[in-house]
């Protein structure tokens, strides 16, 4: 059951009804439905927990179309890219391959809102379509950890952090996934009070409200299911630094350790060397790169720490068993198809 009236916060009948704000949220194809969903939903519990229309919605896509999310549902939406009132807020939601629809017509769009000094903000991958329009000059940002990597080579202006959530002045940023709800919980509190975020919070059972401050991964000894602080520390330095790897002596040698201890650490945890555990990294940020970016493979290459092309292809096919111009060759197809 839900709450009980005598617990939900509502504004005394002396005060002042608060001012309906609209939230417009525009679905791009393949977009994320968790993350739409859960910054929605926030919005409508407020509504009903505070027993007043606080928030209105509407839904709008590129051409006014349907639109599917990733999971291959499709929605009617309200309306195409259609001039907004100053009042609104823009919620942009994306998913996979956020690059293949991020349009001209959607960019010009963003810009001349946002020039219009309405606020802005993406929820899972639509920080790229944000960034591209040159929203997110100069401010902080987050996007999912997958696509950190193109992210950070693409858009240099931008400071990206490994928020959950990022509130820079008007523009608004997640990574994905139920960051939508500290998102919007903070946005509840902003508006409308803590009492309400709460309550909201409560409706969803979510204990565990996430600030702009918490991370979007998990610690890296949870990720790796060792509890062992050298072991994490020396991950932590090689995730660090991927373009320029260190070795393993200096690395050994940081965290007060022989290179002959830090060989038997992985081996005894991780089953492989150190430097076969930091190549898995670096190929890994190359995968990412040549999927989600127009790099050369000459660049991925020297992003990932590698001196020369041949020595990057022949890694890159011992590990994933293709070579990297087939891995982007048969990327392409799949989005096409």
């Amino acid at each position: 059951m839900g709450l009980t009236d005598s617990r939900i916060p509502r504004t005394p009948v002396t005060a002042q009804a608060p001012r309906t704000r609209r939230f417009v949220f525009v679905l791009l194809n393949n977009f994320s439905l968790l993350s739409f969903a859960s910054a929605m939903e926030c919005l409508r519990i407020a509504n009903r927990m505070s027993g007043r229309t606080l928030y209105r919605w509407t839904l709008a896509s590129e051409t006014g179309e349907m639109v599917s999310c990733s999971a291959g549902t499709t929605f009617a939406v309200d309306s195409g890219l259609e001039e907004l009132s100053r009042e609104d807020t823009v919620i942009l939601c994306a998913g996979i391959a956020v690059q293949d629809e991020t349009s001209r017509r959607l960019l010009n769009w963003l810009r001349r809102e946002a020039r219009r000094g309405l606020t802005v903000g993406g929820l899972c991958t639509a920080s790229y379509a944000l960034a591209k329009a040159g929203l997110l000059d100069g401010k902080r940002a987050t996007i999912h950890w997958e696509n950190q990597d193109s992210f950070a080579e693409e858009f240099e202006e931008v400071t990206l952090t490994k928020s959950v959530f990022v509130v820079d002045g008007n523009r608004m940023t997640t990574a994905g996934g139920t960051s939508s709800i500290d998102l919007m919980l903070k946005v509840i509190a902003d508006q409308q009070g803590e009492d309400l975020a709460n309550a909201v919070a409560d409706q969803l059972i979510y204990s565990s409200i996430r600030t702009d401050q918490d991370t979007q991964r998990l610690s890296v000894p949870t990720r790796i299911g060792v509890r062992h602080p050298k072991l994490s520390q020396v991950i932590q330095m090689m995730e660090s630094n991927i373009e320029e790897p260190i070795s393993p002596s200096v690395l050994a040698r940081d965290v007060g350790m022989s290179t002959r201890q830090l060989e038997r650490l992985f081996r005894r945890y991780l089953n492989r060397s150190p430097k076969r555990y930091y190549m898995e990294l670096r190929l890994q940020k190359a995968r990412n790169l040549l999927m989600q970016t127009d790099m050369s493979v000459i660049n991925v290459a020297l992003a990932c720490g590698f001196a020369s092309p041949s020595h990057f292809s022949k890694c890159y096919r011992a590990h994933y068993n293709t070579t990297p111009y087939r891995e982007r060759g048969s990327h392409a197809a799949r989005l096409s198809i």
